[in-house]
């Protein structure tokens, strides 16, 4: 029905309503629409469009859910490099700032360096078998340095090693990048570069950073070839550990560790195929040092066995060697073990959603690398301790060291937290570090006396073919080297005299026979290596009456205060003695 009416409705309108009402507008009772107005009632003056509100001048872009990247790109390099470059420079300062007259080992080097660059230059043969009692080949370093000293004095000898421990701390951020990242290599840089065995060995002219270079660029290359092929790790890092034991033979007990590092870096890579890097890396090492050996004769054995291997035992007591161990390199270790606990519980901090991306090794080889790296720290101290030698440990820790610093970074930033969060404890740390490195540092480069004042008063006294008794003659030795000949000195360690009726005659025995016939023009004495025989020598000096005392000059260490007392013939000319020797 009321479909009909609407139709009734539409019908009885007028005809000329109709139009105006198109069926297509009428209005029903059940949700019809009403009807429109007639077309000439509709048409109203248009409304003023509304002005458009003004468009923003910038868009925000999106926002990513962190505000840095933590995988690897060009400018995290780039400002990684540049902090590396910092860093350096504030190691060499920290070195630079040491300062004292040569010491034994560095004049005996030196020395020894000079008559080999003389004897290949067609000189006399050397007059000594440096090679039997040497802690290194005396073919590799000694020359080297040599040749820096006649370039630029002692200053550059020592530059060369401090060469090589910047390369060294270089090297270890090159090897903790590949291992971690960018912000564990940088940290493990800075606190293995204020260090007292890198500052020290950094400012002494003896093999130590040569040896410790060696080892770091076979520790690089053991990192750095972990992702290809057995025979690149193969041909590249057995010629670097054979020449690096070759400087320095205490090198050879970080020898295997540099192998295991090779095998252990692979794992992740090649699996089980890592494994063969632990043969043909040895086996290829010791048949390029079989082939050294057999051209360079069997001195050097002699002096790895005098040295190194079947060195005799010391006098070290070994509760103050533990405790001067523990002050050298306590809290790098201590930072390292930490490092080692906290990365094997977590593999990673998870910064930002993007490190989900990077691959986390897998819990036991994270036990392994760490104790790998931090247990080598260990390696000197408790060789050493073990023979009672204390000798050269202040130097033989930093070797050990060099592998702790990764960790001991580790956990430094593990300890800062995410985000820096507490970067005050990091801060702490590397302050504390520094600290003990610039106080440990300067007082063993003050161990042994300043002996300017000595060389001067010795090079007074000189007298053309004289004969030259000094306690420790190294130093005197090179210094005076251009007017002094190898055979003219004579140290208190030991003699072979040859007396008036053609005896000969060694030991103190010696000692007393050449002084009661006024062999020597010059007898320095200062008790401090053979202070009993000294004793014994001056009181032969003082009752026979053939010598006078010249001078006691005074010095100073960090052990104490001293005299050199310096012994003259009483028939020499005083007026003379004054005059200084072409």
């Amino acid at each position: 029905m009321t479909q009909q009416r609407d139709d009734a409705i539409t019908s009885q309108a007028p005809a000329d309503q109709q139009d105006r009402y198109p069926a297509e507008q009428n209005f029903g009772w059940f949700g019809g629409s009403h009807p429109a107005e007639p077309q000439e009632q509709q048409q109203e003056p248009e409304a003023a469009p509304e002005p458009k509100a003004p468009e923003p001048g910038y868009t925000l872009p999106d926002v990513p859910d962190v505000g840095w990247d933590p995988l690897p790109s060009s400018r995290r390099t780039w400002v990684s490099r540049l902090v590396l470059l910092g860093i350096l420079l504030a190691q060499a300062l920290l070195t630079l700032r040491l300062s004292n007259s040569a010491f034994e080992d560095e004049a005996l080097y030196l020395y020894a360096g000079h008559l080999q660059l003389h004897h290949l230059n067609g000189g006399a043969p050397l007059p000594d078998s440096f090679a039997a009692y040497f802690s290194g080949s005396p073919l590799l370093y000694p020359p080297l340095a040599a040749a820096f000293d006649t370039w630029f004095g002692l200053a550059g000898a020592r530059g060369l090693s401090l060469g090589f421990m910047l390369g060294t701390t270089a090297l270890l951020y090159m090897m903790t990048r590949r291992l971690f990242n960018e912000r564990v290599a940088l940290v493990a840089a800075g606190c293995f570069a204020v260090t007292q065995s890198t500052l020290f060995m950094g400012a002494l002219a003896t093999y130590d950073a040569a040896a410790l270079f060696l080892i770091a660029v076979g520790a690089w290359l053991a990192v750095r070839t972990a992702r290809n092929g057995w025979w690149l790790s193969a041909l590249t890092i057995p010629p670097v550990l054979v020449l690096a034991v070759a400087v320095k033979y205490a090198a050879l007990m970080y020898a295997p560790i540099v192998v295991a590092l090779a095998c252990l870096a692979a794992v992740p890579y090649h699996a089980w195929r890592s494994l063969l890097r632990a043969f043909l890396i040895p086996a290829v090492a010791v048949g390029g040092a079989y082939t050294a050996l057999r051209l360079t004769g069997s001195d050097i054995l002699k002096g790895l066995q005098s040295t190194t291997t079947g060195r005799a035992t010391g006098h070290g007591v070994r509760l103050d060697m533990l405790r001067d161990c523990a002050e050298w390199g306590g809290l790098l270790f201590a930072l390292a073990l930490l490092g080692t606990v906290l990365y094997a519980l977590k593999g990673r901090m998870s910064e930002a959603p993007t490190m989900h991306a990077v691959r986390v090794p897998r819990r036991l080889w994270r036990i392994l690398m760490g104790l790998l790296l931090t247990s080598t720290a260990m390696l000197a101290p408790a060789y050493q301790i073990w023979i009672h030698e204390s000798v050269s440990l202040h130097k033989h820790i930093g070797y050990g060291l060099f592998f702790a610093a990764p960790m001991a970074a580790l956990g430094i930033t593990r300890v800062v937290g995410s985000h820096f969060r507490h970067p005050q404890l990091g801060i702490l740390a590397w302050v504390v570090l520094l600290v003990l490195g610039m106080v440990q540092s300067n007082s063993l480069y003050h161990a042994w006396p300043n002996s300017t004042q000595l060389i001067a008063t010795l090079d007074r006294q000189l007298v053309p073919n004289g004969h030259y008794l000094v306690e420790a003659n190294s130093v005197p030795r090179y210094y005076l080297q251009d007017k002094v000949e190898f055979g003219q000195w004579t140290s208190t360690y030991t003699i072979s005299y040859q007396t008036k009726d053609k005896k000969v005659v060694t030991g103190e025995a010696g000692f007393k026979a050449a002084l009661t016939d006024g062999y020597f023009d010059v007898v320095v004495f200062d008790k401090t290596v053979t202070g009993a025989l000294d004793e014994k020598l001056v009181k032969q000096l003082r009752a026979e009456g053939k010598y006078r005392l010249l001078v006691s000059i005074p010095y100073h260490n960090t052990y104490g205060s001293g005299f050199y007392q310096v012994w003259i013939p009483v028939k020499k000319n005083p007026a003379a003695q004054q005059q200084p020797q072409p």
